[in-house]
């Protein structure tokens, strides 16, 4: 177990002792109250196993105790559930010291595939290094933004999370040779980057699926399909929020299309990595 899923498990687990001590019940009532056997819940608490739960586990104990999933998975203090009504578009700014909702839209999507454009590298797959290198070219500071990777990267460890990852091949093919807006990284972060990319793709799959289509044949702006929820377009300092069932659909069948343009799919992608290492670095 990596120590990033660790330190998720170990935070959970205290969590939901604490909630367990708050409701007054015993574990076989408290199983109970969130529509488990007492063994499963013995094997969330056990320090052995240090599992996350189900999917539909995991809300079933922010619905009966009326905390974030957030909280659950120490992405967040705040442990209330916050409502909000979504109008059929917003637009969510990227400013300096703020924290976007990126990590709460991953966990509202928990039980739905999410599909997902980068604008460069997938945020969940970037080292911290890399992701301070990239700071020059952002607006979001360094600290928002390794949360938000963090918190993707817990979402993709959930049991029943579903991702599907379009990216052009030409992307990763510019990191190995340091060319583009990889010109001043160092050789070594280039191959640490790539390296961990690999790494987890072979951890992460087939929940997670990284599919890679030719950027000269094939454009397209960098956004995420939360399900059926929401989808969310990039525009450098800000997201363009589209919350109607009818713009959602176009934009998941224009996602669709890319897959279909895809030159390697996504059990190949980390052997497409590892020839890019032998060749360049």
């Amino acid at each position: 177990m990596t120590n990033s899923k660790r330190e998720t498990g170990e935070l959970f687990q205290k969590r939901l002792q604490l909630l367990i001590q708050h409701s007054g019940l015993n574990k076989a009532q408290f199983a109970e109250s969130i529509g488990v056997n007492r063994s499963a819940l013995a094997q969330l608490l056990s320090d052995q196993l240090l599992r996350l739960p189900r999917a539909e586990t995991l809300s079933n104990i922010a619905a009966a105790y009326k905390v974030s999933i957030d909280w659950l998975l120490g992405l967040s203090q705040d442990e209330h559930i916050r409502s909000s009504v979504s109008s059929a578009l917003e637009i969510e700014q990227v400013l300096n010291g703020q924290h976007t909702k990126l990590g709460q839209w991953h966990r509202d999507a928990i039980g739905y595939k999410i599909r997902y454009v980068p604008s460069n590298l997938p945020d969940s797959l970037m080292i911290e290094e890399v992701i301070d290198y990239e700071r020059q070219y952002t607006q979001v500071p360094l600290e928002i933004r390794k949360l938000e990777t963090n918190s993707q990267l817990a979402y993709n460890r959930i049991d029943e999370s579903e991702m599907e990852v379009c990216l052009p091949l030409q992307r990763l093919k510019m990191l190995a040779q340091g060319v583009g807006i990889w010109e001043e990284l160092p050789k070594r972060l280039r191959r640490q980057q790539l390296e961990h990319i690999q790494r987890l793709l072979d951890d992460l799959y087939p929940s997670y699926r990284l599919f890679l289509y030719d950027g000269r044949k094939t454009f397209s702006a960098p956004l995420t399909v939360f399900g059926s929820q929401r989808a969310v377009i990039y525009v450098g300092d800000m997201y363009v929020v589209i919350n109607t069932l009818e713009e959602i659909r176009a934009l998941t069948r224009h996602f669709d299309r890319l897959i279909r343009n895809t030159e390697i799919n996504p059990h190949e992608s980390a052997g497409f990595i590892q020839s890019l290492l032998k060749k360049h670095l």
